[in-house]
């Protein structure tokens, strides 16, 4: 006779691991939630959407990707769950809406209780910060398709926009400044090359210390995203800002060309910012081309604004009063006065401080 323990499910260590988390779940509420964790879905109080004349719901999916495998290697877990939560709100705040519940899911080759309930820490303490509720989520073990030591995080996230107070393309016009906001770090974007780059080919340890960055690797790269949310919803209230960007894979250009309709061009200097040592360091140590970095890392720029060009001041106050660094990089210009420039592009120009 064979139990479900022995094909390698133990349900007791899962019942372990919802009653570890549970106190995190729960500072992570808001009002409109309803019950605790432990049902078979997280319930939300829609009406305090009676509010708005015309609610829009944004939602949003993702996961931390091959970040997760650093975690593992340095038996860290409890900032991973910041990666999933910048990764998932910072998504929705660009058009203006407001996070209001996140869900997470967590699968694993062995459910070890302790490690469970620090991966939902960090998700919740982002939470927090993010001002969003941890509404539920799911823990899976899946021996067989995973290692007992290995797991992956996802989750998803849903928030509201008055339908008027939408940002987007349809706002951004010729004469609009581009505002960047200093990422962490590397966020959880583009570690398949990083890993590479220094692990794999440079074979470099993860406690080597790295005079460049002042610490060791390991612990730059497991440097949590920071999360732009509150700022970025104060930007949307206070400010007249136009449009907003999360600069995530694909990097700066890509991620801003989404939010730029096709009559306007966008011009980034890059004489504006130094970007931290780890992604020159990437560069130097793989020989990776500038144009490849770019496409791949967000260079030290985790969030972009389109803000209206007299409202500038009042934009760099706001992220200041939320702890983020913010200055000028750029501006938009019209693609029928520069013919360089197809509409709906964005060119980085000059070099770094440095570089």
């Amino acid at each position: 006779m064979t139990s479900y323990e022995e094909a390698g499910v133990s349900i007791e260590a899962g019942d372990k691991a919802v009653e570890l988390m549970k106190v995190w779940v729960e500072k992570a509420r808001r009002p409109e939630v309803l019950g605790g964790i432990g049902g078979f879905a997280g319930l939300f109080d829609a009406s305090a959407l009676k509010g708005y004349d015309r609610p829009l719901l944004a939602s949003s999916a993702d996961g931390v990707g091959t970040k997760v495998a650093i975690a593992q290697a340095m038996d860290v877990h409890h900032t991973i769950g910041f990666d999933l939560v910048g990764m998932l709100v910072d998504d929705l705040v660009v058009c203006g809406a407001e996070p209001l519940f996140l869900t997470d899911y967590i699968a694993t080759g062995r459910v070890v209780p302790e490690r469970i309930a620090a991966i939902v820490q960090g998700i919740a303490e982002a939470c927090v910060q993010a001002g969003c509720a941890l509404i539920g989520g799911e823990t899976a073990e899946h021996p067989g398709l995973l290692g007992p030591h290995e797991y992956d995080v996802a989750g998803s996230t849903t928030g509201v926009v008055e339908a008027t107070r939408l940002l987007g393309p349809g706002r951004v016009r010729p004469g609009d400044v581009v505002v960047a906001m200093a990422s962490s770090g590397l966020h959880s974007n583009g570690y398949s090359l990083v890993r590479h780059v220094l692990l794999d080919r440079a074979g470099w340890a993860l406690d080597r210390d790295v005079p460049e960055l002042g610490r060791t690797l390991g612990e730059e790269l497991l440097e949590p995203t920071r999360i732009y949310a509150k700022a970025c919803l104060a930007l949307a209230r206070e400010t007249r800002t136009h449009a907003m960007s999360h600069v995530t894979g694909g990097g700066l250009a890509a991620n801003l060309a989404r939010v730029l309709p096709e009559e306007v061009a966008v011009r980034i200097e890059r004489a504006t910012w130094t970007p931290p040592p780890v992604f020159g360091l990437v560069g130097q140590v793989g020989g990776v081309p500038l144009p490849d970095l770019e496409a791949t890392l967000n260079m030290g720029v985790g969030m972009v604004a389109v803000v209206d060009a007299d409202d500038v001041s009042r934009v760099l106050a706001t992220l200041e009063e939320h702890d983020v660094h913010g200055w000028v990089c750029g501006e938009v210009v019209s693609a029928a006065d520069d013919a360089d420039r197809a509409g709906g592009t964005v060119v980085l120009e000059g070099s770094h401080p440095g570089w």
